[in-house]
């Protein structure tokens, strides 16, 4: 019997909400970004990232500049409030206790999120999960650059992602019995990737592709 593989997606999966609109919501609030200038274009990028017509290099692209000149221990106390105060409370127990019952299953858990690693590595070690696949913020001299490094974790860039990570552990995903979590259609690549796909709070698109291929969906308020 192969290992059990455990993908969750985050945003609309484990967390009611988008990590990166719900950050930019909060440094606008914060007043470190100007209103005007991001938060028509916050709402613009999230419609098309739910429309699945945004590119992945500009959506990654304008999440990620918005940690540009600062150093990662400047943004830390933001950060943590950001967690405890909107992210924490948007994560449905339904979702603890799904992450719970795919670690007692003996699964290797892993978190993969197109937002970036800094935003949501807090979120993992919250969710109990060890494992992060997520957008690499670039650095230059310990500061931000407000840039991408390497490829962004969205779309058929998770499978990619997540294959060059096992390689790394000298696996491959041939080797283990993979499902995967998401609400979005955006994840087809890696739906399709697993062995057992399941949709989670499914967006109309994934909803639909789920009834058509009997995909399990799982809904917090049942």
């Amino acid at each position: 019997m192969k290992p059990r593989l455990a993908l969750f997606d985050l945003d609309h999966t484990l967390l009611l909400g988008d990590s990166d609109v719900l950050w930019c919501d909060f440094l606008i609030a914060e007043g470190l970004l100007d209103r005007a200038a991001f938060a028509v274009r916050n709402a613009d990028m999230e419609s098309r990232y739910q429309a699945g017509t945004v590119g992945v290099d500009e959506f990654a692209g304008f999440y990620v500049s918005t940690l540009a000149g600062r150093s990662p221990l400047e943004w830390e106390p933001l950060r943590r409030r950001f967690l405890h105060e909107q992210v924490v409370p948007r994560i449905p127990p339904g979702a603890l206790d799904l992450v719970r019952q795919e670690r007692a299953a003996g699964a290797l858990v892993v978190l993969t999120t197109a937002t970036n690693r800094y935003i949501t590595e807090l979120t993992a070690a919250h969710l109990g999960i060890d494992h992060l696949l997520a957008t690499e913020a670039q650095q230059q001299d310990g500061l931000f650059t407000g840039g991408v490094y390497g490829p962004p974790n969205m779309r058929a860039g998770k499978v990619r992602r997540l294959q060059d990570w096992l390689a790394q552990r000298g696996s491959s995903l041939a080797g283990w019995h993979s499902i995967a979590y998401s609400d979005s259609s955006n994840d087809l690549p890696l739906l399709e990737a697993a062995d057992e796909a399941v949709a989670v709070e499914p967006d109309p698109q994934l909803a639909a592709i789920a009834r058509q291929r009997a995909w399990r969906v799982i809904r917090w308020n049942g």
